[in-house]
């Protein structure tokens, strides 16, 4: 068969550097010396559901990449919005909507991939506007249950309805929204929008689009029934037959990289020193919860973060409201900054998200903590 992904396609950027790939794999190294197990135990430290979905995902937002669709909604929005600042803040909106609605990793699959393809078509501070997106879908995504996996979890535990749940994470969500666009008029300047000289005119491949289009329904409904592997088998196998190219661009040191941390953190957690640090400290509820809540995110990842305090502390609006802070600050709060960073194709993205995202922590935090308190 043809390739569809062949025709016109743009040279892919360099991908972005893999310090933490490899400061991972030292790190699951020394586990391996000092707390030796089997290498199929090792490999069940792994969710492999997770790895498995972004596998999907990223294959499916390479071909949407090489169907040409997003250089074509890039020249309509750079048409459209002039300012450089009103830019900022409708991707940061949409980012914060969709994470929301549809998860925040699917909102930065489609997004990111829409602000690198804009940065082509114009002078734009391309690293500010990706850890904008990050932040916004760790904020955005804590409003509902099923905005992130540490939500859907609590959501669970909780007993809450769905409106109920929503309830409970408005004030927090509130006070990350207010600091998001705060963040976004503060760092992004009102100027005119510079365009770059119109690059050669990249047709789009409708055939390719719709095939992406396709898939991705067809793995979402395959994930959603638990179906893995038969919708990875399906989204690979039609891609290999008909757009073998656009599986040479998928990001396989980004799976490399999550896969590590999932072996890593999660022997962190299983140290007998952090089990005896939460029986000793007083962080079942109120502003303590919180604070545990986010510092535990920092070092393990919230997600992680919320499950290992889940039996300590009593006190779940704390919990929740802790985790979701504790998204931002260091890179691996979240699981969705590191994807941002990836999908962006960033050398210098971890210097400019933690130049931004500690600060912004900083700040949220205690704005959260004070209106607990209040």
């Amino acid at each position: 068969m043809s390739d569809p992904s062949a025709v016109s396609a743009p040279a892919a950027d360099a991908p972005a550097g893999n310090t933490l790939l490899w400061i991972l794999l030292a790190l699951a190294a020394v586990f391996a010396v000092w707390h030796p197990r089997a290498p199929i135990a090792t490999l069940q430290l792994v969710d492999w559901q997770t790895i498995g979905a972004l596998a999907g995902l990223l294959a499916v937002t390479r071909a949407v990449e090489r169907s040409g669709m997003l250089q074509a909604t890039a020249q309509r929005l750079l048409a459209r919005v002039h300012t450089l600042r009103g830019l900022a803040l409708l991707l940061t909106a949409t980012a914060a909507l969709l994470s929301a609605l549809v998860t925040n990793d699917v909102s930065l699959f489609l997004l990111v991939p829409l602000t690198r393809v804009l940065a082509t078509q114009a002078h734009l501070p391309l690293a500010r506007l990706v850890v904008l997106q990050a932040l916004a879908v760790n904020a955005g995504s804590a409003l509902t249950p099923i905005g992130n996996p540490q939500n859907l979890y609590l959501w669970h535990r909780s007993g809450e309805s769905f409106v109920g749940f929503m309830g409970m994470m408005v004030p927090t969500v509130a006070v990350m929204l207010f600091w998001l666009f705060a963040a976004a008029w503060w760092l992004v300047p009102r100027t005119p929008i510079a365009l770059k000289p119109a690059p050669a005119s990249q047709p789009v491949q409708p055939r390719l689009l719709a095939m992406a289009a396709v898939l991705f329904v067809a793995f979402v409904v395959a994930l959603d029934r638990h179906w893995l592997l038969p919708g990875l088998a399906l989204v690979y196998g039609v891609f290999a037959l008909a757009a073998p190219r656009v599986l040479k661009g998928v990001d396989w040191a980004l799976l490399a990289t999550i896969a590590l941390m999932f072996v890593v953190l999660r022997q962190v957690t299983e140290l007998p020193a952090i089990a005896a640090l939460l029986q000793q400290w007083p962080i079942a509820e109120g502003w303590r919860a919180y604070l545990a809540a986010i510092l535990a995110s920092q070092v393990i990842s919230n997600v992680p973060a919320t499950i290992l305090l889940d039996g300590t502390v009593r006190d779940l609006p704390a919990l929740a409201a802790g985790v979701s802070v504790g998204g931002f600050g260091c890179v691996l709060g979240s699981l969705a900054n590191l994807i941002a960073l990836r999908l962006a194709r960033l050398p210098d993205g971890l210097r400019e998200f933690h130049r931004i995202s500690i600060p912004f922590l900083l700040v949220c935090a205690a704005s959260a903590v004070l209106l607990r308190l209040g």
